[in-house]
């Protein structure tokens, strides 16, 4: 509630409608028909389209003449305050169920209210306001909960709204200033936030686009070109990103979530502030950036230009920042999960509106309940275990004047392949690791002979003529006569795997050993009968077959002393 509207008896403090439920121990949104304003905003007028702009919002529509049913009370409850008046607040009790987390570099952050058990009509009004995009077959078709996902954050340096004349290229149609390959762990113990540097070479790949007229149209791919260019330019969207950041890293993002430089604005001022630190004053004219040496809060614009400033850390480049970033991430995330904000109903509704106002989304988590379901998975993850990096990278040696960076191919592989294979980059718990120590422990024991190892192969998801191929291979190459091409699998997988009866254990070793497949790969399970009526273990071909006779070699250990590698939970102060 602004300051000027105090002892207006019409203006309703949206904090005053969320009411204790003393059965559920949770707060409730209560919407009173009487009151003579509603907290809950009413339909929006369509906002015009944005000629030339990646994802173009859409908004839900919402039911004409809907009214919501005034709160029945129990008899022994106490009153509530009449609309209009503020009564004492209820005593604030923390609820885990409110502590649901997204969030972004740089540009975005994303928090959103899961926990409110008749908040129904105000969710809706959330799905509103949230910004979709069809990317196609670049995103999932839907999210899994039982799985671990990815997800491509990205940061637009698109100019929008007042007082962003100061930041990004005027005019510019919105690249990818800032990207967060956000990977969840299955088992939700750990998260890896691996920033793509804007100035990275990479070749763009050609991808499929659907237009404003409902057509789609094919925007040719570039090699050799700066990542950012992966957006806006020659009408690429969100997906040509995604697209792109399978093709440098092998990993496949499943959904992107994007907004420009007004997200960190208004996020940053409805918690009321960001601590942040730096190691010396900071008086940076062109950001407008100050700051004494040590730690400040800062919100709004301030916070804005800490993140956007290339010239107040390191050496003004765009690799400093990105620490900075992170840095700030870090201080964002763990103010978000204060109990501060938790247990502030006018804070978890600033924060809703400021997050979801600011997003962009893949059309499959474009909805209230996915949304939800999203914040949800992502609040089980500790802060101490969200590791943030960067892609490691060099000068690119085409150049004279340094400007860009390429991959760094002595470093980065090992840091895909263990985001591609669900490794953490921190400790987890010690179930989890009894768990690591077991699937590893298939690997150990006696190994029988190649020519007594009885497999079927089956293709899942591998290129057509797979299964073929490595049995050719098996057999002539590796020893492996008894083997048997039974056709494709029921459904595709994305990883290699083979199954097999306790019974089998020492044949397994040995396919491992040939194969290069790691303990998960090996699934202990029931064997098959083959064409000679003898039992047999299931090898599956999943899509990250490398080839007839090439060892897969999957990642079960992450790189240690990864460089700049941080933990949400550090307090760092930027230099």
């Amino acid at each position: 509630m602004d300051a000027q509207g105090h002892g207006r008896a019409n203006d309703v403090d949206p904090a005053d409608q969320w009411v204790l439920n003393p059965a559920t121990g949770e707060y409730e949104l209560r919407l009173a028909p009487a009151a003579p304003q509603s907290p809950v905003p009413g339909p929006r007028r369509a906002a015009p389209v944005r000629n030339g702009a990646p994802g173009g919002r859409t908004t839900a529509p919402v039911a004409p003449g809907r009214d919501v049913p005034p709160p029945r009370r129990r008899r022994d409850a106490p009153e509530e305050p009449l609309p209009g008046r503020r009564g004492r607040r209820p005593v604030k009790k923390k609820s885990n169920a409110k502590k649901a987390l997204l969030w972004t570099g740089g540009t975005m952050a994303f928090v959103l209210v899961a926990g409110a058990t008749t908040g129904w009509f105000y969710l809706k009004h959330l799905e509103g306001n949230v910004g979709t995009t069809d990317v196609g077959d670049a995103a999932a078709s839907s999210f899994s909960k039982d799985e671990a996902f990815d997800i491509l954050i990205i940061g637009t340096d698109k100019r929008t709204g007042e007082g962003n004349d100061g930041y990004g290229d005027k005019g510019s149609v919105g690249h990818a200033d800032t990207n967060i390959l956000l990977h969840v762990a299955k088992d939700r113990s750990n998260a890896t936030a691996l920033s793509i540097p804007r100035d990275l070479i990479v070749d763009i790949p050609d991808c499929r686009t659907n237009q404003e007229d409902g057509s789609e149209a094919v925007v040719a791919g570039q090699d050799g070109v700066r990542f950012n260019r992966s957006l806006g330019e020659r009408g690429r969207d969100a997906g040509c990103t995604m697209r792109t950041v399978e093709a440098a890293t092998g990993i496949k993002p499943q959904h992107f979530v994007m907004a420009d430089f007004n997200a960190v604005k208004t996020l940053t001022s409805a918690v009321d502030g960001v601590d942040v630190c730096v190691e010396k004053a900071v008086n940076d004219k062109q950001s407008k950036l100050v700051l004494p040496a040590g730690e400040s809060k800062v919100q709004g614009e301030q916070a804005l230009a800490f993140v956007r400033t290339r010239h107040a850390f390191g050496n003004s480049g765009d690799l400093d920042r990105i620490k900075v970033q992170q840095q700030f991430l870090g201080s964002l995330m763990r103010k978000m999960t204060s109990g501060d904000t938790l247990t502030s109903p006018t804070k978890l509704l600033k924060l809703a509106e400021a997050a979801t106002e600011a997003l962009t989304v893949d059309k499959a988590i474009g909805n209230v309940g996915t949304l939800k379901d999203i914040a949800l998975e992502l609040k089980k993850v500790p802060t101490k275990n969200i590791s943030f990096m960067t892609v490691p990278v060099k000068d690119n040696p085409a150049e004279t004047v340094k400007a860009t960076v390429v991959v760094d191919e002595a470093q980065a592989p090992a840091i895909f392949e263990a985001i591609k294979n669900d490794v953490s980059f921190t400790e987890v718990k010690t179930e989890q690791k009894k768990e690591k120590a077991e699937i590893a422990a298939r690997l150990k024991g006696t190994k029988s002979a190649a020519s007594d190892v009885r497999v079927s192969i089956l293709n899942g998801g591998a290129p057509a003529g797979s299964a073929q191929q490595q049995l050719a291979y098996l057999q002539t190459e590796a020893g492996v006569t008894k083997s048997d091409n039974a056709g494709n699998a029921e459904a595709p997988l994305a990883r290699t795997t083979l199954e097999y009866d306790p019974d089998q254990a020492d044949q397994a070793r040995r396919l491992a050993d040939i194969m290069g497949l790691s303990g998960a790969a090996l699934k202990p399970g029931k064997s098959v009968t083959n064409a000679q009526g003898l039992p047999a273990m299931t090898l599956t071909l999943g899509k990250d077959f490398k080839g007839a006779g090439v060892k897969l070699n999957a990642a079960t250990t992450a790189p240690a002393n990864v460089a700049g590698r941080s933990t949400a939970d550090k307090v760092q102060c930027a230099s």
